[in-house]
């Protein structure tokens, strides 16, 4: 099958890289275009946690409440840069006005949507026995320590009502699951259908070999400009040149804010910088372990653990912040004791593309008939990856997507 057309898909991280192989998979003649190279910001240091149970939007009124505590406790899950705060307020406005009930409902649901087809269209996306070899599917823990059980009994139960797969375990029953796990950990909920990856990066290389196999071309270019006509659409690059396409796909996370703008729209996008520590260690960990209370996340990978998580707003050029790789391994220590402060192999700072009702945009630009969107995944890009990417394959082909794509359309806001 050819569709003849030739499509232009800026950014390779997961999403960009997902999309470009649907893309091509359709018939179409894809070029990718990345300034950095391959998977190379947070496709290459992310968790590696197809994250499918989380369906509730990060801006919920029960978070008002914690945020002083969270920001002035030095090993907190969030920071913000205090000269960065005059650049975040508009964001964090925004933010809060997505907490009200109506908003907080309907920003559920359109996650959910996403995230019950995610598995399903990276299965699509690699093939059976490539996604048996690079997916596990093992579930994921999130533990607590001193929790009440109301209150968790409060979140099984607001799980338990989205239909998520979820299992409440306590005592020996966790133990006997990851016996390596501190015994200080007293409940648990474990998500059955859950995913991760051993190497998120080498997933990435994997799409893009395939990619790149089957006549996809890549360039290693930044996209300056994008300047659309009836029946095509330019791209310039950072050099200079420029090439025509038939249509474009704005891939490029969170540095997807200036090509917007360019296109004529004002998107509430910012970063979450997110952090990560590699552990060469190797433990009995069987899947991703997260603490509630201390929002962080252990995933096993192939070259040891993965500690991963914070959130810190200081935008997308501040240098990588020391002390919060400190603040993880402190955690990952309570949680692992068997880590006995091992010191990291490798530390990593990645910028999550986020906007305030923490979903993605994407579709099909509503000004320009040959331009697309798939950007601002937030902490669900990996997850998210290859249904985004089926669901711009179907827009390209004119087909009626399978999802409604209105909660992500790029001017709700």
């Amino acid at each position: 099958m050819s569709n003849q057309l030739n499509i232009a898909v800026i950014g390779a991280g997961i999403v960009g890289l997902c999309t470009a192989k649907k893309l091509q998979d359709q018939g179409f003649s894809v070029t990718l275009f990345d300034q950095q190279g391959i998977a190379q910001k947070c496709s290459k240091g992310n968790a590696g946690h197809f994250a499918t149970e989380q369906v509730f939007p990060l801006a919920q009124a029960s978070l008002l409440a914690k945020i002083p505590s969270m920001l002035f406790n030095k090993n907190g899950p969030l920071k913000i840069e205090w000269r960065y705060l005059h650049h975040a307020l508009p964001w964090f406005w925004k933010f809060i006005a997505n907490m009200r009930s109506a908003k907080l409902a309907a920003n559920t649901q359109a996650l959910k949507a996403l995230n019950s087809s995610a598995l399903l269209a990276y299965k699509s996306l690699l093939g059976g026995k490539d996604f048996a070899d690079l997916i596990t599917l093992n579930g994921s823990l999130l533990t607590f320590e001193d929790t009440p059980r109301h209150d968790i009994n409060k979140l099984y139960q607001k799980y338990k009502r989205q239909g998520i797969a979820v299992k409440w375990l306590s005592g020996k029953a966790i133990y006997s699951l990851e016996p390596s796990l501190n015994k200080r950990i007293r409940n648990a909920l474990l998500f059955t259908d859950v995913g991760h990856s051993v190497d998120p990066y080498a997933l990435c290389q994997h799409i893009f070999t395939r990619f790149r196999d089957a006549g996809g071309q890549f360039k290693q270019q930044g996209i300056g400009a994008i300047n659309t006509i009836e029946d095509a659409v330019t791209l310039t690059c950072s050099k200079g040149a420029s090439t025509e396409f038939d249509k474009v796909i704005v891939c490029t996370g969170a540095w997807s804010k200036q090509l917007s703008q360019q296109l004529g729209f004002n998107v509430p996008l910012d970063t979450e910088r997110g952090y990560h520590a590699m552990i060469k260690k190797q433990t009995s960990l069987s899947r991703p372990v997260a603490s509630a209370e201390r929002q962080f996340i252990i995933t096993p990978m192939s070259s040891g653990l993965r500690v991963a998580g914070t959130v810190e707003f200081a935008g997308l050029d501040a240098p990588e912040n020391h002390q919060r790789t400190k603040v993880l391994l402190q955690h990952a220590n309570a949680l692992l004791p068997c880590i006995d402060d091992t010191p990291p192999s490798e530390t990593w700072m990645g910028c999550r593309p986020s906007l305030p009702d923490s979903l993605p945009v994407i579709g099909r630009s509503p000004h320009h008939r040959n331009v697309y969107f798939g950007f601002g995944h937030q902490h669900l890009g990996l997850t998210q990856g290859a249904i985004t990417a089926e669901l711009l394959a179907q827009l390209c082909n004119s087909e009626a997507p399978s999802l409604d794509l209105t909660p992500y359309r790029i001017d709700r806001f």
